[in-house]
C-alpha cells in the first residue's frame, strides 16, 4: 500500500492544482453550516438548532455536488451542469426567502430572527459564489450576482421592511456574493492556466521530437543521397571498364567500397546526432560526384 505522500507525488502538477482547488472549494462550502451553526446554537436550543440545520445541510450538499460537477466541466470531463445550476439557484432562493419571511413574521423573538437573518445572508452569498463555478461568461456572473442582490432587496422591501434596509441588503448581498464569485472565478482561471501551461509543455516536447525527426531525415538524405549517387556512377563506370577488360575497373570498385564504408560511418554519426555540416567535406563530396560523372571541377 502506498503512503499518502506517494499518492500525492505520483500526481502531475495540474492534477495537484486541481485537487487543491477542488478541496478548497469543498471546504468553503462546508464552512457555510459552520457559520450558521455557531449562530444557531448560540441563540437557540439544541432541538431548534438541529431542525434549522437540516435544510442548510441539504443546501450545502447540493452546493458541493454542483462545485464538483462544475470542476469536471471545467476540465472537460462532463457537460455543463445546467440542471444542477438551476436547482442550486432555486434552492438558494427558496431557503433565503423562507428564512427572511420567518424572521420578519415569525414569533420566535429576536434570537430566532437573528439566526434566520444569518441563514438568509450566508445562504445567498455562498450559493451565488458556488453557482459562479458553472457559469462560463463573466458577464453572466455579474448578472447572477446582481440579480440575486436585487432580488434579496426586493424581497426585503416586499416583506414590509424599510427601503433603507432593502438597499443595505442589496449592497451586502451583492458585495459578499461578488467576493465569493470572484474567488470561484479566480480558482477556475488558475486551474485553466495550469492545464494550458502543461499542454504547452507537451506541445513543445512534441515539436522537439518532430524537429529531431526532420533533422535526422534531412541529414540522412544528405549523406545517403550524395554517396549513393557517387556509388551508382562509379559502379556504372566500373561495369563499362570491366567489359572492356580495363584494369581501372578494379580501382573504381575499390573507390565504391571506400565510399560505402564512409557512408556507414556517416549514417552512424547521423543516428548518434554527432554529425555536423562541414564545408570542406561537402565540397569534397560534390567534387567526387562531378568527377564520377566525368565533369572537371
Amino acid at each position: 500500500m502506498g503512503s499518502p505522500g506517494g499518492w500525492w507525488g505520483r500526481k502531475s502538477t495540474p492534477a495537484k492544482v486541481e485537487t487543491y482547488t477542488r478541496w478548497s472549494l469543498y471546504f468553503i462550502a462546508l464552512s457555510e453550516p459552520t457559520v450558521i451553526g455557531v449562530t444557531a446554537f448560540g441563540h437557540l436550543d439544541a432541538r431548534a438548532g438541529l431542525l434549522l440545520m437540516l435544510p442548510v445541510a441539504g443546501h450545502v450538499a447540493l452546493a458541493v455536488v454542483t462545485a464538483s460537477r462544475a470542476l469536471d466541466w471545467t476540465c472537460g470531463r462532463r457537460p455543463q451542469p445546467l440542471r444542477l445550476l438551476w436547482t442550486l439557484g432555486a434552492a438558494t432562493a427558496a431557503l433565503a426567502v423562507a428564512a427572511l419571511a420567518l424572521a420578519h413574521h415569525g414569533s420566535g423573538g429576536d434570537a430566532t430572527a437573528t439566526v434566520l437573518g444569518t441563514v438568509f445572508g450566508v445562504t445567498l452569498c455562498y450559493g451565488v459564489g458556488l453557482m459562479a463555478l458553472a457559469v462560463k461568461d463573466r458577464r453572466r456572473v455579474v448578472w447572477l450576482v446582481g440579480g440575486f442582490g436585487a432580488g434579496a432587496g426586493l424581497v426585503t422591501w416586499a416583506l414590509g421592511m424599510p427601503a433603507l434596509t432593502a438597499l443595505s441588503t442589496i449592497a451586502l448581498v451583492t458585495a459578499a456574493g461578488g467576493f465569493f464569485a470572484a474567488t470561484s472565478g479566480f480558482s477556475i482561471w488558475l486551474l485553466k492556466a495550469v492545464y494550458a501551461l502543461d499542454e504547452a509543455h507537451e506541445t513543445r516536447a512534441r515539436l522537439a521530437v518532430a524537429e529531431e525527426r526532420l533533422r535526422f531525415g534531412r541529414d540522412l538524405h544528405d549523406v545517403m543521397g550524395r554517396n549513393l549517387a557517387v556509388i551508382a556512377l562509379k559502379s556504372e563506370l566500373a561495369v563499362q571498364l570491366a567489359r572492356r577488360e580495363r584494369p581501372e575497373a578494379v580501382e573504381q570498385m575499390i573507390e565504391v567500397q571506400r565510399i560505402a564504408q564512409e557512408s556507414q560511418r556517416e549514417v552512424r554519426d547521423v543516428v548518434r546526432g554527432y554529425r555536423r555540416a562541414d564545408l570542406e567535406a561537402e565540397l569534397s563530396g560534390a567534387r567526387g560526384v562531378l568527377r564520377a560523372a566525368g565533369i572537371d571541377c
